[in-house]
């Protein structure tokens, strides 16, 4: 892997331009490919920064030399840091971590001196709104954030880190949902899982070396845990052989009116997210071998 930097605005313009020999994904448009036979290589291109791989050293100093001709960049040589994710290399693969950034993050906060928690968020509680507590005439015993910008800057950093921590996942995407109008218990809920990120900064997601392409995917769905919608939450991760590359804690679209049906939905998306990741495998000339169907996806229905 070689990590460039550059200072330009029209990079997926020039690059998807077909004299430079970049063609856009169809399935990642932050993706573009130069398919050299059996040596393709990747650019995925992030606003003002850029990453090539392949298995071709020589393509790829042609890819940056193509680059070097439109704008001005800097080679940062193997990849090791790249927008607040560590790359860390070993036999048994390459680890992505944001312990860096979490350790930022938990002193920006003031959260060094205290102990970690054990769960991202507190067990059995339930977030409601100002509006809904109102409207059950509850006690005002939760007030509104004078500051909302604050939890939305948390809110916000804690959904990046979500990128490799994908135990935060579910925490997130329901504090995210307050993020117009929170209240304390949002914030205490945020300061939260910072504090359970506290307990082991350094967890990450590790890409196997090991040579194993089969997909299997595992989900499942929690019925009606909106206090406010009764909408059910969708959760699923997809591995490819021993290393996970997809996952997503999302509220459903639609009311479920018994489990069955969210299990349903929740198997409906991971089946879709499925066959986007073996299109975009396929667009680089990578073979995913699905097992047997009853072996593909795994759900839980109790």
């Amino acid at each position: 892997m070689v990590s460039s930097d550059f200072d330009q605005s029209q990079t997926g313009r020039i690059m998807n331009h077909k004299d430079q020999g970049f063609t856009a994904e169809q399935f990642q448009k932050l993706l573009n490919l130069i398919d050299k036979q059996e040596t393709p290589e990747n650019v995925a291109n992030m606003s003002d920064d850029l990453l090539i791989t392949g298995n071709d050293i020589v393509l790829i100093k042609e890819s940056q030399n193509t680059l070097q001709q439109n704008f001005k960049i800097k080679d940062l040589g193997e990849l090791k840091y790249f927008l607040g994710i560590e790359f860390l290399r070993s036999d048994k693969g390459i680890l992505m971590t944001q312990r860096k950034y979490t350790l930022e993050l938990i002193l920006e906060w003031g959260l060094a001196g205290l102990k970690p928690a054990i769960t991202p968020l507190e067990q059995h509680m339930k977030y409601t709104t100002t509006k809904y507590d109102k409207h059950l005439k509850q006690e005002n015993d939760d007030p509104q954030l004078v500051d909302k910008c604050a939890y939305q800057r948390l809110v916000g950093r804690l959904l990046y880190l979500a990128m490799t921590r994908l135990n935060i996942s579910y925490a997130v995407q329901t504090l995210s949902q307050y993020m117009h109008d929170p209240k304390q218990s949002h914030f205490e809920g945020a300061l939260h899982v910072v504090r359970y990120l506290k307990g082991n900064p350094g967890l990450g997601i590790l890409l196997s070396s090991d040579k194993n392409d089969k997909i299997n995917a595992f989900c499942d769905s929690d019925w009606a845990s909106c206090a406010i919608t009764r909408k059910s939450v969708t959760g699923y991760c997809v591995k490819l052989g021993k290393s996970l590359v997809s996952w997503k804690s999302k509220k459903q679209e639609t009311v479920s009116r018994s489990t069955a049906e969210a299990e349903y939905r929740s198997m409906a998306s991971t089946v879709s997210e499925i066959i986007w990741l073996v299109g975009l495998l396929k667009e680089m000339n990578m073979e995913a071998k699905l097992p047997e169907v009853s072996n593909v996806l795994w759900g839980v229905n109790e």
